[in-house]
């Protein structure tokens, strides 16, 4: 803490006690974790959703991720101390350029050393907790930990409720998102890789990105990326997650996001026999082996303050919403997929995406 400043006597006898004393308190606070303090482009990490009590789902998830993050990585290495630091060479001290080059490599190497695997920074919403990730892998993190749980039941956690992995960040302004996602997106859909995907988009303290149109563009680039890239709106192998927190675009592609109930921990652990009791038509299609439409049991929104009405699914879930009544047949989206224009390819991605607005 920072020492009382001494006031001097007024002529009164009295002390007056300004406002100088508890500035200079709220000077001294300094951020010691280092790495940024807040969610910003250029970061990775984990987006989490909680039930009203955010600290205890930072402690959650340190636990969760650490037990998960040894498992796959190995214990977190131990980082010098930062008094360690090599001291600059005696040759260089006549040279002021490059003393002062030194001096900021310095810095920058004691910032490294305190930089941990997993740190929680500033999410910018209520109920969202970004963790920030260094030297690992998100998806393949957060993948591991969701199938574990969906093959042991095991119910590990008590707030928090769904695990996104965030594998790459951007201003959220159209223009920068196209062009972060041309990049982004190379690794799962540019030829000669390809795939099934579908895209699902949320949007928090933010009103100046229009939904339709962050769609249409995403879907034009995966289109653009290879012909072959097919939108499947039951069991996609892919699901590109688009997460928009004031001006910052976190994304992420993910793999058996039907089959992990959207990532959602508190559900994946349910049993067919728990679910069946939410909704008996799509227990009966789990039955036939389509177990990835569970995801349509939509219970799960009851317990997720943080994903309220402004969650807009891009795909509707519920199978029969693709039937032939339906706005989007299954056989219209494989034929006519992402092989024609952008315009053609958005319609199909989301066409009958507002009557799930309130799943998880």
């Amino acid at each position: 803490m920072a020492a009382r400043i001494q006031q001097s006597p007024q002529p009164g006898g009295g002390k007056r006690k300004g406002k100088a004393q508890y500035v200079q308190a709220k000077r001294a606070r300094r951020w010691d974790g280092g790495g940024p303090r807040q969610l910003e482009p250029g970061l990775q990490g984990i987006l989490i959703t909680c039930n009203m009590n955010e600290r205890k789902c930072v402690e959650e998830a340190y636990s969760l991720l650490n037990e998960y993050g040894d498992d796959m990585y190995g214990p977190e290495k131990q980082f010098a101390d930062k008094d360690q630091q090599p001291s600059e060479s005696e040759g260089e001290d006549d040279d002021v350029e490059a003393a002062l080059k030194k001096e900021v490599g310095d810095i920058k190497a004691s910032t490294e050393m305190r930089l941990r695997r997993f740190q929680s920074v500033e999410s910018g919403a209520n109920n969202v907790v970004f963790i920030r990730t260094l030297g690992i892998e998100p998806e393949k993190l957060v993948h591991h930990i969701l199938q574990d749980i969906y093959k042991t039941k095991k119910k590990k956690t008590r707030v928090i409720l769904r695990m996104l992995p965030i594998s790459g960040t951007c201003k959220a302004f159209l223009e920068d998102m196209k062009k972060y996602a041309e990049t982004f997106l190379e690794p799962w859909f540019k030829a000669p890789n390809k795939g099934t995907f579908q895209i699902v988009y949320k949007s928090r303290n933010n009103s100046h990105m229009n939904r339709e149109e962050v769609i249409k563009e995403l879907a034009g680039i995966v289109g653009s990326l290879n012909s072959e890239n097919k939108v499947d709106l039951t069991n996609p192998q892919y699901t590109v997650v688009v997460e928009i927190i004031k001006a910052v675009c976190c994304l992420s592609v993910v793999k058996d996001y039907m089959l992990f109930r959207k990532y959602n921990l508190q559900e994946v652990v349910k049993s067919a026999k728990d679910l069946s009791q939410l909704n008996p038509k799509q227990a009966a299609q789990t039955g036939n082996g389509k177990e990835a439409k569970l995801e349509s049991g939509d219970k799960s929104s009851q317990n997720d303050p943080a994903e309220g009405k402004n969650n807009q699914q891009v795909v509707p879930e519920n199978s029969e919403e693709l039937g032939p009544t339906g706005s989007i047949s299954e056989t219209q989206v494989v034929n006519e997929g992402v092989a024609k224009p952008k315009p053609e390819l958005a319609s199909q991605v989301t066409e009958g995406s507002e009557s799930n607005e309130n799943d998880l």
